[in-house]
Formats: C-alpha cells, sequence, structure tokens
C-alpha cells in the first residue's frame, strides 16, 4: 500500500505548514482578475488555483491564471532599482538605492520642467491597470496632457464608438434572444463567455450567432449561424443586413422616431449594401447573410458582443464598431429591457455597479494652458474623446525632434513592441533626453530606460478591486515583495512627493485617494481594508442610471438621443472623418505584389500579448513563432507543416514556421504575436493604413505576399 504525502499531494494545515491565502489574477488586465487562492509555505507560493467563493470567478482559472506561480518567480523579475552604465539597449544596469532613483528621476523630470516645460514629458501605463487612477492624477499635477496607455491600441477605439452613439460605453447582455458574438473567441480570450453562452442556450433556447474569419471553439461548439468575412470587412457585412432589415421594414419604427438621431441620412447611405454587393465585399455567402437577417427579425431583442481589439485593428476599425451598433439602435436594443443597456467603468476600468468620483479624480488637476497631448493634431477625435496622448504618434513625435517633441519618458510596462513598426519606438528611445520604466522584469524596452524601478505582481501586493454586482476587496499580499518591489501606486506617490508635486491629495498615499474616489458610497473603506473577503456595496446611492433613464431624461450626446449621425464628428468637417457609420476597404499598396491578407494578432489560450512567452512551460505549448495558412495556399507554394516561411509587407520581412490549418480561409495569414526574436509588429506599416478616427494601427488587415523558404 503506497504511504499518503499529504506534503507532497499540497494539502493544508499544521502538519505540512501549506497555508491558503487569497489574491487576484492580474495577468489579463483588467475585466477577469480572478480570484485564486494560493498555497502559501514557508512565505513561497508553491501552488495556485481558483478561489471557489469569489463572487465573480466562482472558482474559474484560465490557462493564463494557471502561471502566476512561475510569473511571479521568473528569472528575470526585476528586483531592485538599477541605472544604466553602458549604452541604451544594451541591458547594463548597476544596482541603486531608491533614494538615489527618485532623487535622480526627480531632478531630470523637474529639469526637463524647468527648460522646456512639463508638457514635454510625456506618461505612459502599459500592464498593468489597476494604478492607473494614480498616474494619470501624476501626470496632470505634474503640468502635461500627455499621458497615455495601451489603450491607444485596445479597447478605446470602441469606447469612442459607443461615445459618438449615446455618451457612454454598453455593456452586453446574455439574456437576449439573440446574441452575436462578433470576433468573439471567448475560450481563448474570456472563458466565461462561452460558459454562459452554452448554460443560457440550453436554459431559454437562445439563439447565437458567430462573425469571425477563423473556425474558432466557439463557432464549432455551439454556433447556430457562422458567418466568415474576409478580414476587415465587419463594417460592410453590417451595414448590408442593416439595409435587409430597412428595406423589409424589420425595423423599431416607434423606438427609432422617439430615440434615435440621423435615421434617414444613414438608411439612405446604406441602400448600396445589397446582399450581393455585401457578397462580394466580405466573401460571405448572400444566403448565409439572408439567414443572418432572419435570426435578428425573428429574436426581437439581441445583444452584441464586439470585441475590443480585433474589430478596431482596420484601417476602417471605429467605423466598424459603429456599423455593427447600428444594427442595435435601428431593432430598438439599446437601454431596453433584452437588450444592450449603460454600462462605465467606475473603479480601475471595471464595470461594477457603483458610481465613483474615479474620472474626476483623474482629470481635476489636467492642465489647460500646455500642448495638447501628443496626437492631438494627427488623431483630433481621439482627443477631442479621450484627452490624453495617443501612443501611436508618440515615437514620430521624438523624431520630429522640434519645439513641440517630447524629452522625456516616465512609463510604467512599457512595451515597444505593441506597437506598428516599432523600429521608430527604438530609433526614439534614443533620443530623449530621460527615460524611466518601472517594471516586473527586464524586457526589452527596460533595457533602453535611463532607470528601471521593480514593481509587484498581484500577490505580493494590496489594492482595492471593484467587480460586477456592486462587489469591492482589498487584497492582501500572500507573500513578501521580491527584492525591494514595491506596489506601482506607492512608486507614483513617493516619486510625487520627492519632486514636490503640488497635489496634496496625490502625496497622501493610495488608501487615501481611494477613499476620496469613493466618498460618496455608503462604504467603510476602512472594515474592506480589514477584511479578506470580496464585500457587497449596499444602501441609499449604491447602482448606476437603467436605460430607460436614459431614454426617458436623455443620452450623454448633443442631440439627448442615440446618434446614427454624429453631430461630435459632423461639427468638424474640417476633419474630414463621416458622421455616419461607413465602410472603406483595408488599403493595399500593390494587389499583385501583395496578394495575401496578414491577421497578427491572433490570441493564444496560453499566453496574453508577450508578457507570457518568458514563462517555460507556457512557452513549451507553442515554441516556434507560428504562421496559420490555408492549406490550398500551402499546396500552391509548396509548403508544408513546420516549413520555415518568409511574410513580405511593404516595409519589411521576417520568418514563421507554417501550420496549414483548414480553420483559416484562403488568401489570409494569421501569425500569433509577442515573440520577441519574431517581432511582426516591427513588419507592420503605421501611417499609411491606420484608423484616422482612432489612431489604431491595422494590425489584423495588412496586405503581404508569402513564400516558401529553403
Amino acid at each position: 500500500m503506497v504511504e499518503f504525502d499529504a506534503l507532497k499531494a499540497k494539502i493544508p494545515g499544521e502538519e505540512t505548514g501549506i497555508e491558503i491565502k487569497h489574491s487576484i489574477c492580474a495577468i489579463c488586465s483588467p475585466a477577469p482578475h480572478c480570484g485564486l487562492s494560493c498555497y502559501v509555505k514557508d512565505g513561497k507560493v508553491i501552488k495556485v488555483e481558483g478561489w471557489k467563493e469569489h463572487p465573480d470567478s466562482n472558482g474559474g482559472i484560465c490557462t493564463k491564471g494557471q502561471s502566476n506561480k512561475e510569473f511571479l518567480y521568473r528569472e528575470d523579475r526585476i528586483l531592485y532599482p538599477m541605472r544604466r552604465v553602458g549604452e541604451r539597449g544594451e541591458g547594463k544596469f548597476e544596482r541603486i538605492t531608491w533614494e538615489e532613483a527618485y532623487k535622480e528621476i526627480a531632478q531630470k523630470l523637474n529639469g526637463v520642467k524647468a527648460q522646456y516645460g512639463a508638457d514635454k514629458v510625456a506618461f505612459y501605463s502599459g500592464y498593468n491597470k489597476w494604478y492607473r487612477s494614480m498616474l494619470a492624477r501624476f501626470a496632470h499635477s505634474f503640468g502635461t496632457q500627455s499621458y497615455g496607455t495601451e489603450h491607444s491600441s485596445c479597447f478605446a477605439s470602441g469606447l469612442m464608438a459607443w461615445q459618438c452613439a449615446t455618451g457612454m460605453e454598453m455593456g452586453m447582455n446574455l439574456m437576449a434572444k439573440l446574441f452575436i458574438g462578433w470576433a468573439a473567441n471567448g475560450y481563448y480570450s474570456m472563458y466565461k463567455l462561452p460558459m454562459g453562452i452554452e448554460k443560457l442556450k440550453a436554459l431559454t433556447g437562445m439563439k447565437y450567432i458567430v462573425v469571425d474569419p477563423r473556425i474558432t471553439p466557439a463557432s464549432a461548439r455551439f454556433a447556430d449561424l457562422h458567418l466568415r468575412p474576409r478580414l476587415g470587412t465587419d463594417g460592410a457585412l453590417a451595414l448590408t443586413i442593416a439595409n435587409q432589415l430597412i428595406q423589409n421594414g424589420w425595423i423599431n419604427k416607434e423606438y427609432i422616431d422617439k430615440n434615435v438621431h440621423g435615421f434617414e441620412q444613414y438608411a439612405e447611405s446604406v441602400k448600396e449594401y445589397t446582399l450581393e454587393k455585401g457578397e462580394e465585399l466580405t466573401g460571405v455567402p448572400a444566403a448565409q447573410i439572408w439567414q443572418a437577417v432572419e435570426m435578428i427579425r425573428d429574436a426581437q431583442t439581441m445583444s452584441i458582443s464586439e470585441s475590443s481589439a480585433p474589430l478596431a485593428h482596420h484601417h476602417n476599425g471605429m467605423q466598424n464598431y459603429r456599423c455593427i451598433m447600428s444594427l442595435l439602435a435601428i431593432t430598438g436594443n439599446i437601454g431596453t429591457p433584452g437588450g444592450q443597456n449603460p454600462s462605465e467603468g467606475q473603479f480601475a476600468e471595471r464595470t461594477t455597479g457603483y458610481t465613483t468620483h474615479e474620472h474626476e479624480f483623474m482629470f481635476e488637476t489636467y492642465p489647460e494652458n500646455v500642448d495638447k497631448a501628443v496626437g492631438a493634431d494627427v488623431h483630433p477625435l481621439w482627443y477631442e474623446l479621450r484627452r490624453d496622448m495617443q501612443a501611436n504618434d508618440l515615437a514620430q513625435n521624438i523624431l520630429n525632434d522640434d519645439e513641440k517633441s517630447i524629452k522625456a519618458l516616465y512609463a510604467h510596462g512599457m512595451n515597444y513592441r505593441m506597437f506598428a513598426e516599432d523600429g521608430k519606438v527604438l530609433e526614439a528611445f534614443k533620443k530623449l533626453d530621460f527615460f524611466v520604466d518601472v517594471d516586473l522584469f527586464m524586457t526589452d524596452s527596460a533595457k533602453w530606460a535611463d532607470i528601471v524601478l521593480p514593481c509587484c505582481t498581484s500577490l505580493e501586493r494590496s489594492e482595492f478591486k471593484g467587480y460586477p454586482g456592486c462587489h469591492i476587496m482589498y487584497t492582501k499580499p500572500v507573500v513578501q515583495p521580491l527584492g525591494e518591489s514595491k506596489r506601482d501606486v506607492d512608486i507614483i506617490v513617493e516619486l510625487a512627493n520627492v519632486m514636490g508635486i503640488d497635489d496634496p491629495l496625490l502625496c497622501s498615499g493610495y488608501e487615501n485617494c481611494v477613499k476620496h474616489i469613493f466618498r460618496d458610497l455608503p462604504v467603510d473603506l476602512d472594515m474592506v481594508m480589514a477584511s479578506d473577503e470580496v464585500i457587497k456595496i449596499e444602501g441609499e446611492g449604491v447602482g448606476v442610471k437603467s436605460g430607460q433613464w436614459y431614454m426617458e431624461n436623455g443620452w450623454r450626446t448633443p442631440t439627448g438621443k442615440i446618434e446614427l449621425y454624429s453631430e461630435v464628428i459632423g461639427a468638424h468637417p474640417e476633419w474630414g472623418l463621416n458622421p455616419l457609420p461607413s465602410y472603406t476597404p483595408p488599403i493595399n499598396p500593390d494587389p499583385e505584389k501583395y496578394p495575401f491578407m496578414l491577421c497578427s494578432g491572433a490570441r493564444l489560450p496560453n499566453v496574453l500579448h508577450s508578457r507570457l512567452h518568458g514563462s517555460p512551460w507556457q512557452r513549451s505549448l507553442l515554441p516556434d513563432p507560428t504562421v496559420e495558412m490555408n492549406p490550398a495556399d500551402c499546396e500552391k507554394l509548396g509548403i508544408e507543416m513546420g516549413d520555415d516561411v518568409e511574410i513580405v509587407t511593404s516595409i519589411g520581412s521576417m520568418k514563421f514556421k507554417a501550420n496549414p490549418s483548414h480553420t483559416i480561409k484562403e488568401g489570409q495569414l494569421f501569425v500569433y504575436h509577442g515573440y520577441p526574436e519574431r517581432d511582426i509588429n516591427s513588419i507592420i506599416p503605421y501611417r499609411e493604413i491606420c484608423d484616422p478616427y482612432s489612431g489604431y494601427p491595422a494590425y489584423r488587415s495588412v496586405y503581404c505576399t508569402v513564400r516558401r523558404v529553403d
């Protein structure tokens, strides 16, 4: 009989000395932040699993979350403040103290402010996101508008579309009779979504349409209809569906007359999108488009999940969103029962169900009499709606080397590889007078910094975290911070004090700032901080306005209605942007030379961008940078599984391993990004094909060619 080894089995208790402590996963950011049960022995995490009692994740955890232990103890963790001693990019540093680091940063940033002006310093946040309200206020109190985030390429484009339509964002509703997962591959990026869909399909008979160029687990498992448009043609597909609904009278005219602005212009503009033209533009058979139209007609209530990246990373990215959202407006599914309802990120970019003063906290020190944020002149709609830096324009701003150029950069989680044509970012790094990066790991961006500061993972820190259903918690460290690493918020506050920032609230500390943000809610944050549980906020003043309230009292738009014709855009004809939802095709500089279309943003279930490729067991699941191609294309080009192939765009070329796959349509290439040795973004052009509305790169519709390499 085999003797049971409780220690080897990691059984908690006095016998083994193993203790379970609760925390949250912050590898994905910020939506899930699933609850974690961390098994700790002798001050070290030995196992991580889902926290069953967590009210939002209910014990669920994905492959990325399962890597938290390895993520925490990676060999390339930054453990101490460091100063560059070699050339930029060499990665040669010497260890210094926090006092030395703060003193040098204060001298350099305040020096740039004195010589050139505060607006010549840019502040940037990549991953993680929990500290962003603090960093934004820090930048504004310092005196610059040029605070930016990775929202310059993610999420905000869809938010801008909703801002044009309603003045706020919308939350999807799984209780609709028809749910459309538009570019939503939940099994790879949002595991709770497909679980909910499967359950509701079984319980309520809800119908489900998947719109995705690829065959995915979501489409294969339970889609009632799978539409596969060509990359970048989602807007044309939505407008074709809309025209059929309008021409056949399958719209909610009473709702439109009362709640929608610009319908007549919109209806006229979509007349050209016949079923035949829709098929020609998108590659979706007319019969399938018609089937989608009939499903929308029969459903009455409808909700759409518009993914924040796949739909936005095109020349027509933001307009893709607007075209799709227009289907909700003309069928009466915005702000109504069963449709999509108002939703806002009330705390740390998370929808919680209660209203805070976070936006006010971030912008009440916003400087006005300074140069506008980087990118404001190039992408005026972005600046009008976001009021911060379009970070995709930062490199060119620095390289211009003129009176408006940024001279210093202070960043948390800077990842230059997220930018298209990112070789320009490295050239810009060389020209900076000073560059600070706060990060977990010695990344390829950190190697270019003058000062590198170590921050904590979510397992090493305390933070306030909000969840839907009016929940809030204050996490506790499950282990002590490694080395001399600190919370991002403490770094910001301590540096603000050393720099003499005139902002008493910011300088008083993170917990005081959160109390200020939550000041009108009936919650004792000291009690939340003392608890190890997730707490529900209840009482007078809790909750957010319903869709019905906005329909009766007016939406946050110039007309007070849901705007198909955006008055914000229409008021600025000099921008050259269409106030109506519209479609323009992806840009091909040479159709004969570049017959293939490249999507560089394909997701894997085991990694998030480049954050986990440095974790050995995560990397082992797909060790080689890979391109997926249709087998018919492979046969024509003499390409077999595992062959080296070269992808060529208008600005460069790069080699990948070929993976023939019937999930990919002919003429399309899907590359899994985030591999530092195969930086696909370095050969993706930016300015020529970016979205003129949002400034987003066209990561997912780049024309190219591909060839086998001997």
